[in-house]
């Protein structure tokens, strides 16, 4: 008979649709399978509305045939199979889809699960065949046809002598070349691995006939080699089960099979959905980081299933950045998906599902800080990063959401304490919370500001990682109590402020000539017991901030407003004092206490040369 052409697209549409729509050649054999998938459940469906449809359950699979030799790929089914029309409808007519219809049509649509709703799924299999067949018989019918292809050019419809219900696709692989190799579809171990990988948990069998390998029983004999037929897929998905049916170690096996990691997770979220949006979920959050994940090449995202196809291996937008720690799944009925299957559209649904996952992650994670501290605690040292960037990130969107999970040395209980606990602990009179910047908690805990607060009773906040500070300054206040650095230039102390005499004034004013531009301020400090000197700062920059900063491209000349700050109690004020008419000898010495004070905070010389000569000028 006449080829005929395809009704709808020119050969431009085909061609652009092998090519462009489809990121990997390998998704064709998910597509296939999904199609049969949808033909048995339009047959089930039928038997449980029609008495006439005698069928069992049992019975319904998908087979698939991989011949190496002649490089044909087989996919048959025993579903509800196509009448003549429907071949012409659904394969004659590109982004056709007889499944779409059939659920349009069905008087009980929503109870319905069918995959494929866009009709060009099918048509991915000419990125990898030459030529391919279609042979179908529908139920109930007497007769059978083949629908013949070999791609845009056109298509053949004919009778054929198929004697069961259900459809058999046929694929003539294309020859390899340089750049592509196409024989690996019909290797038995490659499509095993696709099955697994993205049809794992289709409802009905995928079976397969594998080559096995019997040892030899008597020495000198060689192994007997055979083929045994075997099911690929696991059918029944762990996240659709009932909780109570799994155990713990069922979930772990999964998780470490799933995400290839060898520990348990320290935690596993198990939830699902039915209303506005449906879904079934699976979450998992490590004992420790990926070893890539404070790299740029990690990627945060679930894997997203519908119907349990997969779809897409990362989703990220239904993660964000804050838990992008979280391994696991979500399948849902409900997303919308463009013709490809791979680029999800950012509809409602999928806001509405990443929207819930967040506010679930965080009620379990609270749950664990409260039922389960010290592996809170475990979890927090390694993923504390992320929960802090998440404070500061876009402008401070979520501080609010993740100000209670955030936790911080404490100078009291000398361990990790949450703000919440800092609060509660507060002094009565007490207006900020106090805090402290550092590499290290033991050399915060020598810094000259922290003597006297600790005296005083007041408990400090530990910072040592880069995005302490900035992630503070965008929280603001915590239950309207505002952060304050003990290098602030002003602490408000419950003591007053020391008050210079006119003589200290005029000695300071010379320091800070001295000191030529580098400090706003030389004043006498409230805030020193035994210490000589130190640094603190005077506008919203501290000097904490300014290291951070200062290492970013574009931000060399980022400067805190530094103020030197003298202990008038200290003997180094007395001997300042008897050399102030020495203007050479008092320079030396406060550009020296100066350098000093920064090297205890942790601030790089500008000049060590300098330093060095000036101390050893004043040592002689």
């Amino acid at each position: 008979m006449a080829k005929k052409q395809f009704k709808s697209e020119s050969k431009r549409l085909l061609d652009l649709m092998i090519n462009s729509i489809y990121t990997h050649k390998e998704i064709f054999l998910r597509e296939l399978i999904s199609n049969a998938n949808d033909a048995i459940d339009k047959l089930y469906y039928l038997s449980l509305t029609d008495e006439s449809v005698d069928i069992d359950k049992d019975d319904l699979c998908i087979r698939i045939d991989a011949d190496k030799n002649s490089g044909i790929l087989r996919i048959t089914d025993n579903g509800i199979g196509m009448t003549k029309e429907d071949l012409e409808k659904n394969l004659g007519t590109i982004a056709r889809s007889g499944s779409y219809e059939f659920k349009k049509n069905s008087e009980a649509n929503e109870e319905i699960d069918i995959i494929g709703q866009f009709g060009v799924g099918f048509y991915s299999a000419f990125m990898v065949a030459d030529h391919i067949v279609v042979n179908s018989k529908a139920f109930g019918s007497d007769e059978a046809y083949s629908w013949a292809s070999s791609g845009a050019d056109g298509y053949e419809i004919m009778d054929c002598d198929k004697q069961t219900h259900g459809t058999e696709i046929i694929i003539k692989l294309k020859e390899n070349t340089e750049d592509e190799k196409y024989d690996e579809f019909v290797d038995q171990f490659r499509i095993y691995g696709l099955v697994k990988k993205y049809s794992d948990y289709i409802k009905y069998p995928i079976k397969m006939m594998m080559a096995k390998t019997k040892p030899a029983e008597k020495e000198g004999e060689k192994p007997v080699e055979y083929m045994e037929e075997e099911i690929l897929n696991s059918m029944v998905p762990i996240w659709r089960k009932n909780k109570s049916e799994l155990s713990d170690e069922d979930y772990n096996n999964f998780y470490k099979e799933k995400f290839f990691d060898f520990t348990d997770p320290v935690k596993v979220i198990h939830t699902s959905a039915d209303g506005a949006v449906s879904y079934n979920a699976l979450m998992f959050i490590p004992e420790r980081p990926s070893y890539d994940y404070y790299t740029k090449e990690y990627k945060k995202g679930l894997q997203l299933y519908t119907n349990g196809v997969l779809i897409m291996d990362k989703c990220e937008d239904l993660l964000p950045d804050c838990f992008g720690f979280v391994k696991g799944l979500v399948d849902s009925a409900d997303l919308s998906l463009n013709i490809s299957r791979e680029m999800l559209q950012h509809d409602r649904q999928l806001k509405a599902i990443a929207s819930h996952l967040k506010k679930k992650i965080k009620t379990e994670l609270e749950s664990m800080l409260k039922k389960d501290r010290e592996a809170y605690e475990s979890f927090y040292e390694n993923f504390k990063r992320p929960l802090k960037f998440g404070l500061y990130d876009n402008y401070g969107a979520d501080k609010d959401f993740l100000c209670d999970l955030v936790m911080f040395y404490s100078s009291t209980v000398e361990k990790l304490a949450t703000l919440n606990e800092y609060v509660e602990r507060m002094k009565e009179d007490q207006q900020y919370i106090y805090y402290a910047c550092g590499e290290s908690i033991e050399k915060i805990s020598k810094m000259p500001q922290i003597e006297l607060m600790r005296e005083k009773g007041y408990e400090i906040l530990f910072f040592t990682e880069d995005v302490d500070e900035f992630a503070v300054k965008v929280l603001a206040k915590y239950n309207d109590k505002e952060f304050k650095s003990i290098s602030d230039s002003d602490l408000n102390l419950d003591n007053a402020e020391v008050e210079s005499k006119d003589e200290d004034k005029a000695l300071f004013e010379l320091m800070k000539e001295a000191l030529d531009g580098k400090v706003v301020e030389v004043k006498a400090s409230s805030k020193l017991k035994s210490y000589p000197v130190c640094v603190s700062s005077a506008g919203e920059i501290t000097i904490e901030m300014e290291k951070v900063l200062s290492t970013m491209p574009g931000n060399e000349g980022v400067k805190a407003q530094r103020v030197l700050e003298i202990n008038t109690e200290h003997s180094i004020f007395a001997k300042l004092k008897s050399i102030k008419e020495d203007k050479d000898a008092l320079a030396k010495y406060t550009k020296v206490l100066y350098t000093c004070a920064l090297m205890t905070d942790g601030v790089s010389v500008d000049d060590p040369t300098e330093f060095t000569e000036d101390l050893c000028s004043l040592i002689d």
